[in-house]
């Protein structure tokens, strides 16, 4: 199952947090193929006019058949083994892809959440987009490694 971030915004060349994203992305992907997962990419859309501009450009974005994982303040917070679960069982139920979609600065439209497989809080700070991958990318590696065994994740 091929798992992708697709995010609102464009972050810039040579940023801390890119850098960040693609090393815990990297980390996924070499460890991802003995637990049946790959791709760990990101996909980013510009900034709209409105939240409304920006929730279509994300959607138009989503692989077709994917598990559509949204995250959003009002979503359910999970534990990382919850998570690792989660992902599991949808490679498991033989979907194709996982994205998981991060909004702008005002968040994601109602047409976003409508029909999302998980609406997923990251607890109720409020987080910029730009750290919101960098948590993602490193949530998604520890699930990975959760579910290969690896010892990275500690109880």
């Amino acid at each position: 199952m091929r798992v992708e971030i697709l995010a609102v915004g464009r972050l810039k060349a040579g940023a801390p947090e890119r850098e960040l994203v693609a090393r815990y992305l990297d980390r996924a992907a070499a460890a991802g193929r003995v637990v049946g997962l790959t791709g760990f990419e990101v996909a980013e859309v510009g900034e709209g006019r409105d939240v409304a501009a920006e929730s279509r450009a994300l959607l138009a974005r989503l692989p077709a058949g994917a598990r559509r994982i949204v995250l959003d303040e009002r979503g359910r917070a999970l534990s990382s083994r919850e998570l690792a679960r989660r992902i599991a069982g949808w490679r498991d139920e033989g979907a194709s892809a996982a994205a998981f979609l991060i909004g702008g600065a005002d968040g994601h439209d109602v047409s976003v959440r409508t029909g999302a497989d998980l609406v997923l809080s990251l607890g109720p700070m409020t987080w910029p987009h730009q750290l919101v991958r960098a948590l993602i990318a490193e949530q998604l590696y520890r699930a990975v490694t959760i579910l290969g065994g690896h010892p990275y994740h500690r109880d």
